[in-house]
């Protein structure tokens, strides 16, 4: 098992690969424990993390390991309980409500599992209202381009209901990519989908990384995905305990196979 990394040595990130830039994401000594009832569980502990502009990064680890959380403190959907959480170079650690509602509409984009899609709207509605919140010029026509490139351009009047569960993730995903936020999370993005999509996915997200102005963050329990990304994070009882380069390289998505 590899030694996590200690505070007074950061994580690999901004300091570790020669870049002069401030970190896109930044955690330091962050914790997160819930109470219930006279019991106290710890999800993270002593993370410390940082992920540069440009990077495509994969967060692997077993069910419970504390990678959801590690998500939702980097999405300001949650708050610490020990630490601080700098986010495009704002401390989110403590902010107020109307704050972080502020904060993800113009800087994250969450790809979730459960889709989260609002079941009125078409899937050119939902895209759409991502792209339009976020602040996007032309948010149509942004809309219908990612779901064109989904492959869902004969889909865009379809309600959620309608679409299989395939296609619902798409349009999850779509409605992530059409904001143009600096930042894209995903969880277990290509979880329903079948591989040929997958690898669709796979390559819509890595496209986000090459103006080296995003990071992409990707949850996923698939080895197989974290060949393509530059960078591998493994979590296991709520902590880092390995975080360095793609040892492979990373290799071509054409390589992928599951």
């Amino acid at each position: 098992m590899t030694t996590p990394p200690s505070h007074s040595e950061p994580a690999y990130g901004a300091h570790q690969n020669g870049k002069d830039m401030q970190p896109l994401i930044e955690l330091e000594g962050v914790a997160r424990r819930y109470r219930f009832g006279a019991a106290t569980v710890t999800a993270l502990e002593g993370v410390d993390l940082r992920v540069d502009k440009g990077e495509f990064a994969v967060v692997l680890g077993p069910s419970g390991s504390g990678k959801t959380t590690l998500l939702n403190m980097i999405g300001a959907l949650d708050s610490p309980t020990e630490g601080t959480v700098r986010i495009a170079g704002q401390d989110i650690s403590h902010a107020s409500r109307k704050d972080l509602f502020r904060f993800r509409r113009h800087t994250v984009s969450f790809i979730f599992q459960t889709f989260n899609l609002f079941p009125a709207l078409t899937a050119l509605e939902n895209v759409e209202f991502g792209a339009d919140v976020a602040g996007r010029d032309h948010p149509r026509e942004a809309a219908e381009d990612i779901l064109g490139r989904l492959g869902l351009g004969s889909r865009l009047e379809h309600f959620p209901h309608e679409l299989s569960g395939g296609e619902q993730q798409r349009v999850a995903i779509a409605r992530a990519l059409a904001t143009n936020n600096p930042i894209v999370l995903a969880d277990e993005p290509t979880g329903e989908l079948d591989f040929r999509t997958g690898v669709q996915i796979l390559e819509l997200l890595h496209e986000q990384t090459h103006s080296e102005e995003t990071a992409v963050l990707i949850v996923t329990h698939n080895r197989e995905i974290a060949r393509v990304a530059h960078r591998v994070i493994e979590l296991s009882s709520g902590r880092i305990i390995s975080d360095a380069p793609n040892p492979e390289g990373p290799v071509d998505i054409s390589e992928l196979h599951w």
